[in-house]
C-alpha cells in the first residue's frame, strides 16, 4: 500500500514540470527536478514534501509576488486544459499564497478566490484571518454569496473554529459571532458539500458555545429537510454528550424506554479481537417514539485513568410496545490513532442521551 507522501512522485513532478515549461518564462525543467530531489527528499513526509515543493516553485517564479500570481493562475489554467483535476498533491498552490502573500492582502484575496476553485484554500485563509481579523471575515461573508460552490464552501470551511489539522484562529473560537452571517447565507445552499461544511462549522462552535448552536437549531427547525440535516449533523457532539436541550429539541426522552438484559458476551478480550455485547430495549409508550442508541467505551489509559468515547448504534422510530434485541461488536484491532492498554475497561449503553450503568471487561 503506497503512502500519502508518495503522491509527490517522479511521475507527478515530471507532469508538473511539463506544464511549468509552458507557463513560466525561461523555466528549466532539469534544474527544477534536481532541486526537488535534493538529498533528504525521501525522508520527508507529506506536509514536508508539500512545503518543499512550495519553496522550490518560489525559486523559479518572479521574486515580485505581484508578478508571480499571474503565472500561478496561468499554470492552473494549463493544468485544467491538460486534464488535471482537484487533487491533494496540489495543496502547494494554497501554501504558496499563505507563505508569500500575507503582506499583499488585495492580490492574495483575489488569488485565493481563483485557486480554491482548483484546490481548496481552507488552510491558506487561516493566516489571513489571524492577521486581518474582521476585514478577512467580511471577505469570507462576501464569498458566501459567490456563484461557485467551492468558493462558498471556502467561506465556511476556512473559518471553522476548530478546523482539523489547521492553525488555530483564537478569536473565532472565543467569539464565533462573525461566523453566523456566513452560516445564515449558506443554510439552504444547493451544494451538499457546502451544507456539510456548515454543519461541521456548527459542530465546532457547539464545543465551546452549545447554547448558541441550540438557539440556531430552534431558529432553523423546519426550514427544509436539507437544513434539518445540517442541524442534526451540526449537533452530533451535543447529542453524544447527552446535552438535555438538544435532546429535548429532537424529542429524545428515555423515561418510556425499557432497558434490560445487558450482557458483556466477551468479558475477556484479546487485543486484536472484538468486544461483543448485547441488550434489549422496548418502547413502553402507547405512542411511537424515536429511540437513539449509543454506547460508550471507557478506554484504560497509560496512567490508569479511563477515557470515554461514544459510538452511535442507531436512531429510529419504535412502535408502541416494540422490543428489539441489540447485539454489537467493538473492534480492538491495533490502529495508529489509538494505543490499547491491557487491563480493566468499561462499557455502557446510552439511551436517548441517558447513560445506563456500566459493566467492566478485561483487555488482555
Amino acid at each position: 500500500m503506497s503512502l500519502l507522501k508518495d503522491l509527490y512522485s517522479p511521475a507527478f513532478y515530471d507532469g508538473l514540470a511539463n506544464i511549468l515549461v509552458k507557463t513560466i518564462p525561461a523555466f528549466n525543467k532539469q534544474k527544477f527536478i534536481k532541486r526537488i530531489y535534493q538529498p533528504g527528499f525521501e525522508d520527508k513526509e507529506l506536509k514536508e514534501r508539500m512545503k518543499h515543493t512550495t519553496e522550490v516553485l518560489h525559486e523559479f517564479l518572479p521574486a515580485d509576488y505581484k508578478k508571480a500570481i499571474p503565472l500561478i493562475k496561468d499554470t492552473i489554467d494549463a493544468l485544467r486544459k491538460a486534464g488535471y483535476g482537484e487533487a491533494l498533491e496540489f495543496i502547494f498552490f494554497p501554501d504558496y499564497l499563505a507563505t508569500y502573500g500575507l503582506d499583499h492582502y488585495d492580490i492574495s484575496v483575489k488569488a485565493i478566490e481563483f485557486v480554491t476553485q482548483f484546490i481548496s484554500c481552507e488552510f491558506a485563509v487561516r493566516p489571513f484571518l489571524i492577521k486581518y481579523g474582521d476585514r478577512m471575515m467580511q471577505q469570507m461573508q462576501v464569498w458566501s454569496s459567490h456563484k461557485n460552490a467551492k468558493v462558498r464552501r471556502l467561506s465556511t470551511e476556512g473559518c471553522r473554529p476548530r478546523l482539523p489539522w489547521a492553525i488555530a484562529v483564537p478569536f473565532l473560537k472565543k467569539d464565533p459571532s462573525s461566523i453566523l452571517p456566513i452560516l445564515e447565507n449558506l443554510k439552504q445552499d444547493p451544494s451538499e458539500s457546502v451544507r456539510r461544511s456548515v454543519a461541521n462549522n456548527l459542530n465546532d462552535i457547539a464545543k465551546d458555545h452549545p447554547g448558541l448552536v441550540i438557539a440556531i437549531a430552534s431558529r432553523w427547525k423546519g426550514l427544509g429537510k436539507e437544513t434539518d440535516a445540517i442541524i442534526k449533523h451540526g449537533s452530533r457532539t451535543l447529542l453524544k454528550q447527552g446535552h438535555k436541550e438538544i435532546l429535548a429539541h429532537y424529542g429524545l426522552e428515555s423515561v418510556h424506554v425499557a432497558f434490560s438484559d445487558f450482557k458483556v458476551l466477551t468479558p475477556e478480550v484479546q487485543t486484536g479481537d472484538s468486544l461483543e455485547f448485547a441488550f434489549t430495549v422496548r418502547n413502553k409508550d402507547a405512542q411511537a417514539q424515536i429511540i437513539r442508541l449509543e454506547y460508550a467505551i471507557y478506554y484504560l489509559k497509560q496512567n490508569g485513568t479511563l477515557s470515554k468515547k461514544v459510538f452511535k448504534i442507531s436512531e429510529k422510530t419504535y412502535n408502541p410496545g416494540e422490543e428489539v434485541r441489540i447485539v454489537r461488536k467493538q473492534s480492538f484491532r491495533l490502529i495508529t490513532t489509538r494505543v490499547f492498554y491491557p487491563g480493566k475497561h468499561q462499557l455502557s449503553v446510552i439511551i436517548n442521551g441517558e447513560e445506563q450503568a456500566a459493566k467492566s471487561f478485561e483487555l488482555i
